[in-house]
């Protein structure tokens, strides 16, 4: 191997997976001057399962990368959510504060993740596609991660990529963290989402739709099943039509939850669209991994960030902002480590990034385990459903709490109870 073959395989860090956690890694990193390699198994542009819907939190993100999110850039705006359930129907804006903006947006996951991959790119990442990673390499003296095994290319070239710290960005299955003895935690919920795509007269809704109830009418029985169905107008002609649904319920393994989808969707007005022929893509489903279900998210050399340390919000179910969120506080902690003098300082440097994490979500978390086991009885479920509908007040502080938009300094009522709350719970 020559030495300039050598030093294009070298990197300081090396971000396996190009979602948005990794992008988000890759782009910090880069902008703070490290050498990263970016490597991501399949091609852009690429389909993942996803409302596209993003909240306040994830635009934040995106503002911060200063990309391009005009309504000519091909995103639309959303002013809220429009919640659905109980016979009533309630439309929420999303709230002004001093830390989030107050608009959503929507963009389709098939070019959503490239578009953070190029500015990670434009950052000075060097992005490598169809570079299937096969495995971690390790320092046998000290069990340390010190790159990774991939296959490059249509020729499934075997390489050899190295660097000090590797970030494992590759999503719910994560085969790096596993292949590192870190397996998923069972007391952690987990979710499953599917969806599809409709060709639609609501595309070009300003607001993001949620149903909070999601029947099981199989058999002489009706079942309301913890989760909740959404509806996103995309701008383009189309709705994308979903659900998320917990494993907080006995009907969780038992459910086909594309049929239950069909049937969800067959149940709407006629002239909304959500029929078979108008169909635009097959359904498709995706695990959601949550409340860090894969623990630690540091350890010899090798950090989580995004679905691969569980990092999806158990009270509503969004990842993408906290795949963000995680990627930008991990980058923080490695520049950090990388000017530290010895390998001791690093470490130690390194160390901090979980109890990070802890000290951000794990309160909030903590309390979203809580309302997860909570809906995961129908009468509850119920009930919450047909009597918080019809107070407003109350909606509004669930909203903030659901999607976590609160402001962390002064702020008003809601915001105090709420952030008091999380800063109270355990962080586990």
């Amino acid at each position: 191997m020559t030495d300039t073959l050598a030093s294009e395989r070298s990197a300081d860090v090396i971000v396996v997976g190009a979602g948005p956690a990794g992008a988000v890694t890759a782009y910090h990193l880069a902008k703070a001057g490290l050498d990263v390699l970016l490597l991501e198994k399949t091609e852009f542009p690429r389909e993942k399962v996803c409302g596209d819907g993003l909240t306040p939190r994830a635009v934040k993100q995106l503002v911060g990368m200063g990309v391009d999110i005009s309504e000519e850039a091909g995103w639309l705006r959303n002013k809220g959510l429009r919640i659905i359930g109980g016979g009533q129907r309630l439309q929420l804006d999303w709230p002004e504060l001093a830390t989030f903006p107050d608009y959503g947006l929507v963009r389709k996951r098939a070019d959503f993740d490239e578009i953070l991959a190029r500015q990670a790119q434009k950052a000075g990442a060097r992005l490598h596609e169809r570079c299937n990673v096969t495995g971690p390499v390790i320092d046998d003296r000290t069990g340390r991660i010190t790159g990774v095994e991939a296959k490059l290319g249509e020729e499934k070239t075997p390489v050899t990529f190295h660097a000090p710290l590797v970030v494992a960005a590759d999503g719910n299955s994560t085969r790096l963290s596993l292949a590192m003895g870190l397996h998923r935690r069972e007391d952690r919920p987990m979710g499953v989402a599917v969806r599809t795509y409709y060709t639609s007269p609501r595309h070009d809704d300003d607001y993001l739709e949620s149903w909070l109830e999601l029947w099981d009418r199989r058999g002489s029985q009706e079942r309301l099943l913890p989760g909740y169905g959404w509806i996103f107008g995309m701008g383009d002609g189309t709705s994308n039509v979903g659900l998320g649904v917990l494993n907080t319920s006995s009907a969780f393994k038992d459910l086909d939850w594309r049929e239950v989808l069909k049937a969800w969707c067959a149940s709407m007005p006629e002239d909304w669209g959500y029929t078979d022929e108008n169909m635009t893509g097959p359904i498709r489903g995706a695990a959601l991994p949550m409340a860090f279900n894969r623990q630690p998210h540091y350890t010899k050399g090798l950090l989580l960030v995004g679905d691969a340390g569980g990092l999806v919000n158990p009270f509503n179910g969004e990842g993408i902002a906290y795949a963000m969120e995680s990627g930008e506080i991990a980058a923080g902690v490695i520049v950090q480590a990388h000017a530290r003098a010895t390998a001791g300082q690093r470490e130690l440097a390194l160390q901090a990034y979980p109890k990070i994490l802890k000290e951000t979500y794990g309160g909030y978390y903590s309390l979203g385990r809580a309302f997860v086991k909570l809906i995961g009885n129908p009468k509850v479920m119920k009930l919450a459903t047909q009597r918080g509908l019809t107070h407003p007040t109350l909606m509004r502080f669930t909203l903030k709490l659901l999607a976590n938009l609160t402001d962390p300094q002064g702020g008003d009522a809601m915001d105090r109870v709420i952030n008091g709350l999380s800063k109270a719970a355990p962080k586990a």
